[in-house]
C-alpha cells in the first residue's frame, strides 16, 4: 500500500497537508475522516492514530500524526523544492519559528471565531454571549497584527521572498474566520496582498478545491441530539 492521508478538509491543518501534497504532485490515497460524525474515534482510525486527530499519515507500515511533522516528512521524502522548507539555517529557523508560534495563537483565535460566529448558532443552535464573541474577535485582531508585524513585515511571504510551509499553515487558518463571514483582510491591505500571493503560488483552482468543504459549512443541516452530545466536549473548548 502506498501513501495514505487521513484528512477532513473542514480542518485547517488537513487543508495545509492536502494543498502541499497536491501542489508537489505527491501521489496519495485520500482517506476522509468526518470529524463531525466522530469518525476519528472509530476503531479503524485509532489503529492509525491513537491520538484520534487528523491529519494522519500512513506510509506502508509507518504512521505519523501531527500536521507539522507530516508536512516536513512529505517535504523531505519527496524532495520538495527548497523554498517549502529551506536548507539555509536561518531561513529554516524562520519557518520553524512561525510553526511553533501558531499552535497556541492564530490557531485558537481562528477556530474560536468560526465556531462562535457560525458553528454554535447555525449548526448547534446555541447562543454565544456577545461579550464572548467580542473578546474572541479582539484576540483574533491581536494575532493578525502580530502576524503582520512579527512574521510578514515587508516580505512577500512569512519566511522570506518565497512561499513556504509556514504560509500554507497560516492561510488555511485564516480561512476559518473568512468562512464565518469575517472579512479579516478588508482593513489589512498588507495581509490581503500576501493572501493573493499565496493563492497565486498555490494555484487558485487548488486553493478553492481545498476550501470547498469549509466554505459550504454554513449550509450544514442542524446537528441532531446525538451529534450535539458527542461534540459537547469539543465545543466547550471554543467558548
Amino acid at each position: 500500500m502506498g501513501l495514505e492521508l487521513y484528512l477532513d478538509l473542514l480542518s485547517q491543518p488537513c487543508r495545509a497537508v492536502y494543498i502541499f501534497a497536491k501542489k508537489n504532485s505527491i501521489p496519495f490515497e485520500l482517506r476522509t475522516v468526518d470529524l463531525l460524525k466522530g469518525q476519528n474515534h472509530s476503531d479503524d482510525f485509532v489503529q492509525v492514530n491513537p491520538l484520534r486527530k487528523v491529519p494522519a499519515l500512513k506510509d506502508g507500515d509507518f504512521t505519523l500524526a501531527e500536521s507539522v511533522a507530516i508536512l516536513l516528512y512529505l517535504a523531505r521524502k519527496y524532495e520538495a523544492p527548497d523554498h517549502w522548507y529551506p536548507q539555509d539555517l536561518q531561513a529554516r529557523a524562520r519557518v520553524d519559528e512561525y510553526l511553533s508560534w501558531q499552535h497556541t495563537a492564530l490557531r485558537m483565535s481562528c477556530t474560536r471565531t468560526m465556531w462562535q460566529k457560525m458553528m454554535f448558532p447555525i449548526f448547534l443552535g446555541q447562543r454565544v454571549p456577545p461579550e464572548t464573541l467580542a473578546n474572541t474577535l479582539a484576540e483574533l485582531d491581536r494575532c493578525l497584527q502580530l502576524l503582520e508585524d512579527k512574521f510578514l513585515k515587508d516580505q512577500d511571504f512569512l519566511a522570506g521572498p518565497h512561499i513556504s510551509v509556514a504560509d500554507l499553515v497560516a492561510i488555511t487558518e485564516l480561512m476559518h474566520p473568512v468562512s464565518a463571514g469575517c472579512d479579516i483582510f478588508k482593513s489589512r491591505p498588507k495581509l490581503a496582498a500576501w493572501r493573493q500571493r499565496v493563492e497565486a503560488a498555490v494555484g487558485e483552482d487548488l486553493f478553492r478545491e481545498a476550501h470547498a468543504v469549509l466554505m459550504k459549512a454554513k449550509d450544514l443541516p442542524p446537528a441532531d441530539t446525538a451529534m450535539k452530545e458527542r461534540l459537547k466536549p469539543l465545543a466547550q473548548l471554543f467558548l
